[in-house]
Parts: C-alpha cells; sequence; structure tokens
C-alpha cells in the first residue's frame, strides 16, 4: 500500500507541477506531510540535500522522500513517478510530429512554418545569450571572436543546408570546439 501511495502522490505531483522544482516543493512537502511519511525538520534536510546534488531539485527531493520512506525500490518508484508524466506528454507530442511530418511531408505550407519556427527558435537562443553577454564572461577581443564564430556557426544551417554545415554546426561538436579553443588560448 505504501508503494501505491508514494507512486500516485509523486504522479500527481510530476503530472501538475509546473515552473520547476523549487515550485513543486510545496506539493512534495503537502505530499509528505499528509502521508505522514516524515517530520517537518526531516523534509527540510532533504530539500538542503536536494539543492546541492546534481540534478532537478525535484527529482532528487523524490528519490530521497522515496528511499526514506519505503528503501530501495521506494525511491525509485518516486523517481519514476515524477519523470512519467513528463515522458509520456513529450512522447505523445513526439508522437504527433511525426505523424503531422509524414502527412504533410512536401506540404509547402508546413514546410513554411517548420522554417519560421526555427528562426523563432534561433532568437529565443540569441535572447538568452545576449542575457549572458557581460563585460566579466568577455575578458578580451579572443573570447568575442570565438563567440562571434560559436553563433554565426549555429545559425548557418539554416541559410545553407548541407551535409558540411551539419555537421560542423552540430551543438556539441561547438560545445567542445568552443571549449577547447577557449583552454588553449586562456591556458
Amino acid at each position: 500500500m505504501l508503494y501505491l501511495a508514494l507512486f500516485i502522490s509523486f504522479f500527481k505531483i510530476g503530472l501538475f507541477g509546473f515552473g520547476g522544482g523549487l515550485a513543486i516543493l510545496s506539493l512534495i512537502q503537502m505530499e509528505v506531510e499528509s502521508h505522514g511519511w516524515m517530520s517537518q525538520q526531516e523534509f527540510v534536510d532533504i530539500v538542503a540535500v536536494s539543492q546541492v546534488t546534481p540534478g532537478p531539485i525535484g527529482i532528487n527531493c523524490a528519490t530521497y522522500v522515496g528511499y526514506t520512506t519505503a528503501g530501495f525500490w521506494g525511491s525509485v518508484l518516486a523517481t519514476t513517478a515524477i519523470v512519467l508524466p513528463s515522458l509520456i506528454i513529450m512522447l505523445s507530442i513526439c508522437k504527433a510530429y511525426f505523424w503531422l511530418s509524414n502527412k504533410f511531408q512536401g506540404n509547402p505550407y508546413y514546410e513554411q512554418t517548420l522554417r519560421m519556427l526555427r528562426f523563432t527558435v534561433i532568437g529565443l537562443v540569441a535572447s538568452a545569450a545576449l542575457m549572458l553577454i557581460k563585460p566579466t564572461n568577455f575578458i578580451d577581443t579572443t573570447s568575442w571572436i570565438i563567440f562571434a564564430v560559436v553563433a554565426a556557426l549555429t545559425i548557418l544551417p539554416n541559410f545553407a543546408k548541407n551535409k558540411v554545415t551539419d555537421i560542423i554546426s552540430h551543438p556539441i561538436l561547438l560545445i567542445v570546439l568552443a571549449g577547447l579553443t577557449g583552454y588553449f588560448i586562456y591556458q
């Protein structure tokens, strides 16, 4: 019965918890207190440990609550339950996207919509990048050049679509190359 209560509680939190880890802490606390799984001081301690542990605070907190209340399998169950709603929703969206892509492949309106969405995403990423541009992050002209090259390589595939631009503009490759360049220049 404890396992079922853990699963239902954290599934609800995963389904209805919006706003990230800190926003769902009150939902987790409400569930923990309503079931009497731990004292308020134990919960505060778990939140503190969850904040310093790598990973999302909500998932870490679910894992610790599950472990504290029902051991190893409780932690596995609580972690699975809090992640499962997001997984189901994202898989459904991906399935719908692939269905739409197959159904409307070659449709000029659909293709134009996707092309415009790419520029919207570029704008959102550029907005986040511009917020990070501070004098403390760019110590000299070389760091500005590295930033400009990576930005250009990120945008390039939207204008020139071929295998070379796909390879050189892969996000993981760009991160590694920018990191290596910075390391060797500022070593």
